[in-house]
């Protein structure tokens, strides 16, 4: 291990870092500044530069430490959910259509994008800074198709939503709260549209009726008349989605 690895790892250590995380540092030569991947498993790699001060590393980890706990129990509590690896090839879904990711050059401005039937994803330094890339284009791009989708469903229930969008939601794949937004776990885009459609229109719903009682039923049916056979699928393809976990 680099000089710059062990004072790095010292300094890390002094901080209050739970006693039951697995965690490591790793010197990358071409970061510039403090990597944090969480694995599929709920372990921690902090990736540093080669010239990292120590100080200003444990400062980071400190200022992150909040948020790293909740992804550390996340990840270590959802281990049976599928775990993507980020070379060229893996499949990724998006609406129902399956893309092979390409790795490309990483350069300014470069983002991910669909192109030319590849999910194109600019060269990460951790796995889990090109899981969180991924999740970004995922909440991003679903945000527009779910905004665009949205008027024509809620003019049939007679609702208006104050805004519709994509986002991470841990172990829920909807939510809608008493403001009147309504919100879609990003996963959910790698769906077919019409199971989209389901989970978009089943939290519309809940925006006038609360419960999953007959009322609540027959709204649904109101907007989507084979909502049980879309269920069904439904129930059968969620365990198959991807939410996050890269190795």
């Amino acid at each position: 291990m680099s000089t710059t690895a062990v004072d790095c790892q010292q300094a890390i250590a002094a901080l209050p870092v739970p006693a039951d995380w697995n965690w490591e540092v790793v010197v990358r030569p071409r970061r510039r500044s403090l990597g944090i991947n969480v694995t599929a498993n709920g372990g921690v790699v902090f990736a540093v530069p080669p010239d990292a001060d120590p100080h200003a590393v444990a400062s980071a980890v400190r200022a992150r430490m909040p948020r790293l706990a909740e992804q550390v129990r996340r990840r270590g509590s959802t281990s049976g959910e599928p775990v993507k690896e980020l070379v060229g090839g893996t499949g990724f879904a998006y609406l129902g259509r399956r893309h092979r990711l390409k790795l490309v050059p990483r350069s300014s401005g470069r983002q991910v994008r669909l192109h030319l039937g590849w999910l194109e994803l600019p060269e990460p330094d951790t796995a889990g800074e090109g899981g969180d890339a991924l999740a970004a284009w995922y909440t991003a791009r679903g945000t527009r198709w779910l905004a665009a989708r949205a008027p024509s469903m809620a003019g049939v229930l007679g609702v208006a939503p104050t805004s519709v969008a994509a986002r991470d939601l841990g172990r829920h794949w909807g939510a809608c709260a008493s403001s009147g937004s309504v919100t879609v776990h990003w996963a959910v885009m790698q769906l077919p549209s019409l199971l989209v459609d389901l989970v978009l229109a089943h939290e519309l719903c809940h925006l006038t009726v609360s419960g999953h009682g007959t009322a609540f039923q027959k709204e649904l049916r109101r907007v989507l008349p084979d909502a049980h056979d879309r269920e069904r699928r439904f129930a059968s393809e969620e365990p198959r989605l991807w939410r996050g976990s890269v190795c």
